[in-house]
């Protein structure tokens, strides 16, 4: 019963989580470039900052679930792994690009594009995101089918 419930919410975590993260990764894209999107960016990561995180802790404590008794090698190391970096990734991403986001937006500077180096950075974390939501879904599918 515990596996249940621990695929039940890992997978409500990844459907939370990655669905917030293609929406403000593809705002973040468009926003590179258009002083439209970056205001669209800014006013949209208000919503999906809490869905990311709730998705995060979804998926963990699913894993605890899935994973209990199990030796933390293979599959369940590599989510921890990557759990692990989603969380690093998200702090970056909520205590250092989310408040300089709503400073701009206070200081009347949201269609403002972001400066280069900030926009490499963000650009790095969505990769890191991107890559660490998918494998931890590939894994997921790959432990439940006993790869």
């Amino acid at each position: 019963m515990l596996e249940f419930f621990g695929v039940l919410l890992m997978i409500a975590g990844f459907i939370i989580g990655l669905g917030a993260v293609t929406v403000i990764d593809m705002h973040g894209f468009l926003g590179r470039t258009s002083s439209y999107w970056t205001e669209a960016t800014i006013r949209t990561h208000k919503i999906t900052k809490p869905l990311i995180w709730l998705g995060i802790l979804l998926a963990i404590c699913g894993g605890v679930l899935l994973y209990w008794g199990v030796p933390l090698s293979g599959i369940p190391l590599w989510h921890m792994i990557i759990a692990f970096a989603l969380v690093l990734n998200g702090c970056f991403l909520s205590f250092v690009v989310s408040p300089f986001l709503l400073e701009r937006e206070k200081e009347g500077r949201a269609t403002e594009l972001l400066p280069a180096s900030l926009q490499t950075k963000i650009t790095l974390s969505f990769i890191v995101s991107f890559v660490g939501w998918w494998s931890a879904v590939v894994l997921l599918v790959m432990y439940i089918f006993g790869f």
